[in-house]
């Protein structure tokens, strides 16, 4: 079996690399820490998109991410690095790749990572090069390996290409590697692909070695249901069932599903041709700032998923007078009920909160604050009785004439986020509803925010809303108000870094 090796401690590091490298220290200089976020990973300098190579290394949680380092926006793809011991501190790592050899000239795209048996950490990534079609690049799959800091890409790259296709789809629409470890020690991959006319595929690859990697099936197929190219697909047995996550481009509105850049999550099983079985349906997450998950199986046996907190058509249009822009959401534990993808926010983050403020039965009817219940960095948990009540309003992040709210209509089961009165720069979508499956006058949420952004998790984590917003971080006030009576089980702490 040909393995792939490289000596110990040994490296090539190219000049695009080293300058990215130098460019991201230089540059990270000149940003104010305190006005990043408290426990959410950013951008260390420039622009960040989808999170690539989560994984678990020498004891150490590892995350990549798409990355152009020299302006606030997108641009040639690197990937850059950051670990942390517990998913809420993250510390940053060099650059570890630059699109800087022939098989990834035009940007090292999005990947995954596993640890191979002799110990090396292997990245799997897409890399694309210009085509003689104007407009479209080539789409391979690659490999580097490396110690955790630093990676060396295998000097037979690409390893997968058009001729490792099923006929009839695209070798402009490959990528987005997602790879595991299985229990015999081989290694599969799930890669999004599609059809010339956009219609999404999921692709089963197999290997025992990381290197040669075989087609075991086509393992899901959109056939036009859920909008086009399916994006990061990741694949993986939760709660004794088989669970596909994928990136739609150009999805439809519809009772669950909004419009433009979504998220998908299919439930089921495999059968014998290992092609998934569906057996339900449903988005990952509700909001507009949410796209390109992938996960690890953390060592005590949790699934664990994280997100580029952003989606392709709601960027703000001009953030070049930015050092950096763009954050991950906050991990979070992910399991199966009633045949549901359910959502907490990663345990460890109790561990940052201070300052418990709690109220137990308040009634609440015109508009109120309650003292200690302020701030832009929170782990709000509030659990409300609605039989008297047509809708209930949450302002946050207040100050005078602004905020940015969340109204839930008891009548519709609607939970509407809105950040049009945010007094920060605007969106192309700036509000969106949620449909609340809830069978009764009680509503759970849990909200975390972070300064710019906003984590919803409703009803025990049964679905989740996703925003980002951009306001002046002395606009801190929270307020609650209802039309009729609600009561309300209220407890807030802060959220500070020790």
């Amino acid at each position: 079996m040909d393995i792939y090796s490289i000596e110990k401690d040994v490296f090539m590091i190219s000049e695009k690399l080293l300058e990215a490298r130098n460019w991201e220290v230089e540059e990270e200089k000149k940003t104010n820490p305190l006005k990043r976020p408290v426990f959410h990973l950013s951008s260390r300098v420039g622009w960040m998109n989808d999170p690539n190579g989560f994984s678990i290394y020498n004891g150490e949680i590892h995350l990549f991410y798409q990355h152009f380092p020299y302006k606030s926006v997108w641009g040639p793809m690197h990937w850059a690095h950051a670990v942390s011991k517990d998913f809420v501190t993250w510390e940053y790592l060099p650059e570890a790749l630059a699109p800087d050899t022939d098989a990834d000239n035009g940007g090292c795209f999005s990947g995954s990572a596993v640890t191979l048996k002799d110990g090396k950490h292997m990245l799997m990534y897409t890399g694309v090069v210009p085509s003689n079609v104007k407009g479209k690049m080539i789409q391979t799959q690659c490999l580097a390996f490396g110690d955790g800091i630093n990676y060396t890409k295998y000097e037979n790259n690409p390893i997968l290409t058009q001729k490792d296709l099923p006929q009839g789809l695209s070798a402009y629409d490959f990528r987005d590697p997602k790879m595991n470890v299985e229990s015999d020690g081989s290694l599969t991959a799930v890669i999004g692909g599609c059809k010339d006319d956009m219609d999404g595929r999921i692709l089963y690859y197999g290997s025992q070695d990381g290197i040669h990697w075989n087609l075991i099936s086509v393992l899901a197929e959109n056939n036009h249901r859920f909008g086009t190219m399916w994006e990061c697909p990741d694949f993986f047995e939760l709660d004794g069932k088989k669970v596909l996550l994928c990136s739609p481009m150009n999805m439809v509105k519809d009772d669950e599903y909004s419009d433009g850049h979504g998220t998908l999550c299919l439930i089921g099983e495999l059968d014998e041709n290992n092609k998934l079985v569906e057996e339900s349906n449903q988005a990952i997450d509700y909001g507009v700032d949410f796209y390109a998950t992938q996960t690890l199986l953390a060592p005590d046996g949790r699934r664990i998923m994280v997100a580029w907190m952003q989606s392709w058509h709601t960027l703000y249009e001009d953030r070049e007078d930015l050092s950096w822009y763009g954050l991950m959401t906050l991990p979070r534990e992910l399991s199966i009920r009633n045949g549901r993808l359910y959502q907490q926010p990663v345990r460890e983050i109790e561990g940052y909160r201070t300052n418990k403020v709690s109220y137990e039965d308040v009634e609440i009817t015109y508009e109120c604050e309650l003292r200690g219940v302020e701030g832009r960095s929170l782990d709000l948990n509030i659990d409300l009785d609605l039989s008297e009540c047509d809708s209930f309003l949450m302002k946050f992040a207040k100050k005078d004439d602004a905020f940015i709210s969340l109204l839930y209509d008891s009548e519709t089961n609607d939970l509407t986020f809105d950040r049009s009165n945010a007094n920060g720069r605007v969106t192309s979508i700036d509000c969106r509803s949620c449909k609340v499956r809830k069978q009764d006058d009680y509503l759970s949420l849990r909200i975390l925010m972070d300064k710019y952004s906003f984590e919803c998790f409703i009803n025990d984590g049964e679905q989740t809303l996703t925003f980002t917003y951009d306001t002046n971080l002395d606009y801190k006030g929270i307020s609650f108000s209802a039309n009729g009576m609600a009561k309300a089980n209220i407890v807030a702490y802060t959220l500070e870094k020790n």
